[in-house]
């Protein structure tokens, strides 16, 4: 071997073995992973539980992990910004936790295919973009029921974020659920447009106490309404969060939307390098949706007729959206005995009969 070729081959193996320890050391380092939230984290309600499931991945794969956020990043161009800063960042897997980032997460997908993209509450899907949601209208049911036997004024309030199916689903199981155990209950719903602002959910609050509501819902995520409620004098539930601080009224129970059973499956995953894009829409039955503590402010018989109804919903033995059902316009949707199907469910673009409100298109 002559000294040129000797060389050659000596740089060759010292490149290799360079390459060797440089992808074992890549492959040693921390899965970096990045959220993006709507609002702040502070908010005690959407965001607030997500950032605890981001927490719960830490303490679940310390130093396996690095986790980092985006707070108060508004739907529309400036989500694709984030993400992409995200994702150049070398963050592997990127959640975006609110529906309207959805269009912004396909673009930035699609310019990124080592990077894997997780949307919440939305429908489009690619091979390195999944979808999760939760079954918010299971939890509705529940709360819907304790709110139809508590109202004295047969008039129930509901702050809507914006007209959409998951929004949708919400108030028709309420109402559906408060009118099963209280047929003369009326649904007031104002739309705050918003997913947080309290201002704008304060004023939501106001417009319907004014109406007359003694109970009143809120899909957005701030405690404004429970402090206008507070003032009033009426009752609500927690949104997103438990909102404990408004014990033991106004909030007398809450939905509580726990992220970190579903964020730890999904890092593992990774992890594991078995990821794969999917749909997954958990409920009750999940440990994904769950019903805050229900206080003494509420009879017995009606707390013990609330949690019957959650066990039922949770073990698949009744599901909220089951026939007879009409239309807002007295049209059959489902037939006796017959259930929604999830097809249905997340297009849903209309108010079941009772509901006087008009949705707004």
């Amino acid at each position: 071997m002559n000294r040129r070729s000797f060389l050659t081959t000596t740089a060759m193996a010292a490149a290799t073995m360079s390459l060797g320890i440089a992808t074992s050391a890549r492959a040693d380092e921390p899965l970096k992973v990045g959220y993006i939230y709507v609002g702040p984290v502070g908010d005690m309600g959407y965001s607030f539980q997500h950032d605890l499931g981001r927490k719960a991945v830490e303490e679940t794969y310390g130093d396996k992990v690095i986790t980092s956020y985006v707070e108060n990043v508004p739907e529309g161009p400036d989500a694709e910004r984030v993400l992409t800063q995200m994702a150049l960042d070398g963050n592997k897997i990127i959640f975006a936790t609110s529906f309207g980032f959805m269009d912004a997460v396909v673009n930035v997908a699609a310019k990124f295919p080592d990077v894997k993209f997780e949307h919440a509450t939305g429908y489009k899907r690619s091979a390195n973009m999944a979808t999760y949601d939760a079954r918010f209208y299971e939890g509705r049911a529940v709360i819907g029921t304790i709110a139809g036997r508590m109202t004295k004024t047969n008039k129930i309030g509901y702050i809507g974020s914006y007209p959409i199916p998951e929004v949708i689903q919400g108030i028709n199981s309420a109402y559906l659920h408060a009118k099963k155990v209280n047929p003369e209950v009326e649904m007031k719903v104002v739309w705050a447009y918003t997913w947080f602002d309290p201002a704008k959910e304060a004023d939501a609050a106001a417009a319907l106490i004014a109406d007359g509501v003694d109970v009143m819902m809120q899909h957005t995520d701030s405690t404004a309404p429970q402090a206008k409620a507070q003032e009033a004098g009426i009752l609500t539930f927690g949104q997103a969060s438990d909102m404990a601080a408004f014990k033991p009224r106004p909030r007398v129970s809450s939905i509580i939307d726990n992220w970190a059973p579903y964020y730890i499956d999904r890092i593992g995953l990774m992890l594991d390098g078995k990821w794969e894009s999917a749909a997954t829409w958990s409920g009750i039955g999940d440990g994904v949706v769950e019903i805050g503590e229900i206080t003494d402010a509420i009879p017995a018989e009606v707390k013990e007729e609330a949690l019957a109804l959650a066990a039922k919903i949770g073990s698949g033995e009744y599901h909220p959206f089951t026939g007879p059902i009409n239309k807002q316009d007295g049209s059959v949707w489902l037939a006796d005995g017959e259930v929604a199907e999830d097809s249905a469910l997340s297009a849903l673009n209309f108010y079941v009969e009772g509901i006087t409100a008009e949705l707004p298109k």
